[in-house]
C-alpha cells in the first residue's frame, strides 16, 4: 500500500514540477515578446541627438553644452513642423556638413581647436532619463556628434518627437513635446517611459533594461 502511495505521490510531484517549469517558460517567453514589442517600437519611433565631449574636464563639458545649444537651435529651425521621423532624419542627413560647420565654428569661437565628427547611424544607448521622460536601453537612430577625442561624459536628447530643450534644470518635458510622443506610441508604451510613480510600470521598465543587457536577447536591428 505504501509503495502505491509513494508512486502516486511521486507522480504528483513530477506533474507539479512539470507544470511549474512550463509556467516559468511561458512567463519568460511572454517577457521576451513584451520586450521586443514595446522596446522595438519605442526605438523605431525615436531619433536622438548624442553629443560626446572631448573629456570630463569642466572646460570640455561646458564646451559640449554650448555646442549642443547651437546644434539644437539650428536643428529646430530645419524641422519645425515636421511630423515624421523619416523626414527629420532625411533633413538632418542632408545638412550633416552644416552641423559639422556649426560645431567646429562654436569650438573655435570658444578658444579650442578640436576636430568634430558628425554622423547619423543606429547606436546602442543605455537606459537614460531626460527630465520626466525615460527611454529603455537599446539601439536607436541618432545624430552623433563627437568632439575631439570624445572621451568625456555624453549628453543626449530626442530630436523626434521633439523633446530637446535647452533649460533642462526644470526636469519636466514640455506638454507639446509629450503630445508628439503620445501620438507615436501606444498608451502602454507611453506610460512605460513617462509614469515613474507606478510600481507596475517600474517593474516592466526594469524587465526591459535587464533583458536588453543580458544574453537572452542577442538579436540586433
Amino acid at each position: 500500500m505504501k509503495t502505491i502511495l509513494s508512486i502516486i505521490y511521486s507522480k504528483k510531484v513530477k506533474y507539479s514540477l512539470t507544470l511549474i517549469t512550463l509556467l516559468c517558460i511561458y512567463v519568460i517567453v511572454c517577457a521576451i515578446s513584451y520586450v521586443h514589442a514595446v522596446s522595438s517600437n519605442i526605438e523605431q519611433s525615436v531619433f536622438r541627438l548624442h553629443v560626446l565631449a572631448n573629456s570630463d574636464s569642466e572646460e570640455d563639458q561646458n564646451l559640449k553644452y554650448i555646442v549642443r545649444d547651437n546644434l539644437i537651435e539650428y536643428m529646430n529651425s530645419l524641422v519645425n513642423g515636421t511630423s515624421s521621423k523619416d523626414d527629420v532624419i532625411s533633413i538632418a542627413n542632408s545638412h550633416l556638413e552644416d552641423f559639422r560647420t556649426i560645431a567646429k565654428q562654436t569650438i573655435l569661437e570658444n578658444g579650442y581647436d578640436y576636430d568634430v565628427d558628425v554622423e547619423i547611424g543606429n547606436f546602442d544607448f543605455p537606459t537614460k532619463s531626460y527630465g520626466d521622460i525615460s527611454l529603455p536601453a537599446g539601439p536607436y537612430d541618432a545624430l552623433r556628434v563627437k568632439i575631439g577625442k570624445a572621451e568625456g561624459a555624453n549628453w543626449w536628447c530626442v530630436m523626434f518627437p521633439p523633446l530637446c530643450f535647452v533649460n533642462i534644470s526644470s526636469g519636466v518635458v514640455p506638454e507639446e513635446s509629450k503630445e508628439y510622443m503620445r501620438n507615436e506610441l501606444s498608451d502602454e508604451e507611453y506610460d512605460l517611459i513617462s509614469n515613474k510613480d507606478s510600481a507596475d510600470i517600474q517593474f516592466k521598465f526594469k524587465l526591459i533594461e535587464w533583458l536588453q543587457n543580458s544574453d537572452i536577447l542577442t538579436a540586433k536591428k
